[in-house]
């Protein structure tokens, strides 16, 4: 293959349309459908949402923030985190979010090390702007509409922008410009921040959504989880394709079914744990279900024993999504493929998506054949351009173009995906991804705590729960509470044990590490 020459490259930059762009271009064919409905129950048009969004872009280029500025937001599930979001984009600006669940002080070293230019903040993260503020130094801090009463978080860039055009800024973007980078888990203090690359996060737009049929309507997505994770990304596909966004800021099960029933919902994203939510719910049986399409699912490995049941109450509307930050979507279940099951009866994945190809690969990097269980590696146009500043770990991961997703697996006679086990001794928890090692090294830091030992123990229905086994220090006996609220302080809720063990001694493997394989056992054995 010929390398493209400099003067093609241009081309094509010129030629690029970002996603923001893409997003906001589509909302005005049809300036006076509903695009939005907020938490509040406020309607916005796309008219009114794409002519507030191109303001805020021409007043965040007014006060120098454009190419090669960092947009950090803490905000939540409103109509103006989303306008920042394209408005930052159209500026030229790399987003970060900062993800609610995560203790001020992760936040401000987050904060810190994407060199933020500007902070938004929006109504819904007022009160943990109070807590950040002081522990951060950024050139400019600003408010998403008025702040609280008698606050002096910073000015309201919105009510600023309102002179502004309501037009799409003239800003060349790049298919190889930064959009944005999301943190994950990491054991090195922070978690690590994930760049993503424009050119590779618009190919997305350019595939099937929702269902092809235009007797059905356009999609209404419901979005209950944070937008700052894939329900961000669903929001994006669905304004783009003609469909509007309903937001909660939180998920509630009993609100979630009303939405259904009375906005005539069409998709729906939730963690699995939130799915069974709604299926144990009492007001499941009495709820309109037939204006679902779809409900995506996935962030750890289904109950096959749930999702039959969930097939039987929704009908054929579940898809399975796998994939990561790193990588973004990699395989897809259908709504007609739930009947897949492997060994042990674990539920398939799906097939990988067109254009990412799939590998099981052994610890040296043979590719092993169908049926046999290996580490997962993953190419596609989509993979991550790197880890931001860590060119150590992102050559751990990123060899020869193949991402090692550090998960286990193996792929079927028929291509189809499963999943194993993972690599590392991540869990995954509604709100976000828990890495042992990080709680460990705090825990260590408490007074009554000598030795421990942070694993995951999944239940009956397959979620994960943080337990924590624990050799207290001499004369100390260390209560739950007591632990849950020191890790609470120091990194955030989600990383808090539900389950604390004490015990006499850590278990140890033949290599002596810390064998969490036995702790798990001794759980269930209980």
């Amino acid at each position: 293959m010929v390398a493209p020459s400099a003067e093609e490259v241009a081309m094509s930059a010129r030629e690029f349309v970002s996603a923001p762009a893409l997003i906001l271009r589509s909302l005005l064919r049809e300036p006076h459908r509903r695009a939005i409905t907020t938490a509040d129950g406020v309607e916005i048009t796309a008219g009114d949402f794409a002519a507030a969004t191109y303001r805020l872009a021409h007043e965040l280029l007014a006060r120098g923030v454009g190419r090669g500025a960092t947009v950090t937001l803490l905000t939540g599930n409103t109509a103006e985190a989303l306008s920042a979001r394209y408005a930052a984009g159209l500026a030229g600006a790399r987003v970060v979010n900062l993800y609610d669940g995560m203790s001020a002080p992760v936040l401000a070293e987050i904060t810190a090390s994407v060199e933020t230019t500007v902070l938004l903040v929006d109504a819904e993260r007022h009160a943990g702007a109070t807590e950040l503020l002081p522990l951060i130094d950024v050139p400019a801090v600003l408010t998403l509409g008025p702040g609280p009463s008698g606050g002096t978080i910073g000015e309201d860039v919105i009510a600023a922008s309102a002179h502004r055009p309501a037009e799409e800024p003239a800003v060349r973007i790049g298919p190889g410009d930064d959009l944005g980078i999301r943190h994950t888990g990491g054991t090195t203090g922070i978690p690590k921040g994930i760049v993503s690359l424009h050119g590779p996060y618009r190919s997305a737009f350019d595939a099937p959504f929702g269902d092809p049929r235009p007797q059905d309507g356009p999609p209404r997505l419901l979005a209950a989880t944070s937008l700052a994770h894939l329900a961000g990304v669903l929001s994006d596909l669905t304004l783009h394709h003609g469909g509007s966004v309903v937001l909660h800021r939180t998920f509630d099960p009993a609100r979630v079914l009303a939405a259904i029933e009375r906005e005539r919902i069409t998709d729906l994203w939730v963690l699995l744990p939130l799915l069974y939510q709604l299926l144990d719910h009492p007001a499941l049986a009495r709820t309109d279900l037939s204006s679902l399409r779809h409900i995506s699912y996935g962030g750890c490995a289904a109950s096959p024993t749930r999702i039959r049941e969930a097939l039987e109450v929704f009908g054929p509307v579940l898809v399975s999504g796998y994939g990561m930050s790193e990588a973004q979507n990699i395989a897809i279940l259908g709504p007609g493929e739930h009947a897949r099951f492997g060994h042990g009866g674990r539920l398939s994945v799906g097939r990988p998506l067109p254009g990412v190809e799939v590998q099981i690969r052994t610890a040296d990097g043979t590719v092993l054949p169908a049926g046999e269980q290996g580490q997962i590696h993953v190419r596609s146009a989509t993979l991550m351009a790197g880890y931001w500043k860590r060119p150590d770990l992102t050559a751990q991961v990123l060899r020869g173009g193949w991402l090692d997703t550090g998960d286990i697996g193996y792929l079927d006679a028929d291509g189809y995906l499963y999943l194993a086990d993972r690599l590392k001794d991540l869990i995954i928890v509604v709100g976000g991804h828990v890495y042992p090692t990080e709680v460990e090294e705090l825990l260590l830091t408490h007074p009554a705590i000598a030795q421990c030992a942070v694993f995951g123990v999944r239940d009956t229905q397959e979620s994960e729960h943080v337990h924590v086994a624990v050799v207290p220090a001499q004369g100390r006996r260390p209560q739950l509470e007591e632990v849950r609220a020191f890790v609470t302080a120091r990194k955030g809720r989600i990383y808090a044990p539900e389950a604390l063990h004490l015990v006499d001694a850590i278990p140890l493997t033949a290599v002596g590490k810390p064998d969490k394989k036995r702790l798990r056992e001794a759980v269930a054995a209980r």
